[in-house]
């Protein structure tokens, strides 16, 4: 699981095995866990998160949408 970047309490990561499904990354705090497709930005799935922290995380995912979709494309060959 290549973590891409931490910030705050939150690790931004991928899954070895998620070549096959558009590019997108997967949050975790805790037990918490959300997963956000990077292009367009948009919630796929979340569990344990509050929406104010759902807010919060989708604000990372778009501030930093160039620096994830270059790491999915460098992970995964795209």
């Amino acid at each position: 699981m290549p973590t891409v970047f931490k910030v705050g309490p939150y690790r931004f990561f991928f899954y070895a095995g998620d070549r096959d499904e558009p590019a997108h990354i997967h949050v975790e705090r805790d037990e918490n866990i959300a997963k956000f497709w990077i292009d367009p930005v948009r919630l796929q799935s979340s569990g344990g998160f509050s929406r104010l922290e759902i807010t919060k995380i989708r604000k990372v995912v778009n501030e930093h949408h160039s620096k994830l979709l270059e790491a999915w494309n460098e992970y995964f060959g795209n």
